[in-house]
């Protein structure tokens, strides 16, 4: 399986971790591909979703979102990678996967039955997840 199947298979497995019923709320899909990347997505609300996928070298991606039941999913294919997510409210999921490159992920997570999942593949590696409140649940896998 080649790094973009694997980046798009587990981008696919966040969305999916992270989709569910949009009642309204703002959508944001970004898809990079190239060279710089970067990406910064902003959202405040309800039932907001962020998708970003980037394939390219430099990579990046910030998503801060505040409200309830938000979700984030950043799938990363490429280089020097980087995710940061920040979701303040309850029931807000964030998903990132990272291949290839020098990874790190970190996320943070204020409020209550929030989840996080976190795949890393190849290279550096590297996550920092913070969760405060109760009844959140964080997944990371990293090889």
């Amino acid at each position: 399986m080649t790094l973009k199947k694997l980046t798009l298979t587990a981008l696919l497995a966040s969305t999916l971790m992270a989709s569910g019923a949009l009642a309204g709320g703002n959508v944001v899909i970004l898809d990079q591909f190239g060279w710089g990347n970067g990406t910064g997505v902003g959202q405040t609300g309800w039932h907001n979703r962020t998708r970003v996928y980037q394939d390219g070298w430099s990579n990046t991606s910030i998503s801060t979102q505040d409200g309830a039941f938000n979700r984030t999913s950043i799938g990363q294919s490429g280089h020097h990678n980087y995710a940061d997510t920040e979701q303040n409210g309850s029931g807000n999921i964030a998903g990132v996967a990272q291949m290839g490159g020098h990874n790190d992920a970190e996320t943070v997570q204020n409020g209550h039955n929030n989840a996080v999942g976190v795949i890393q593949i190849g290279h550096g590696n590297s996550t920092s997840t913070t969760q405060t409140g109760n009844g959140n649940v964080a997944v990371i896998v990293q090889d």
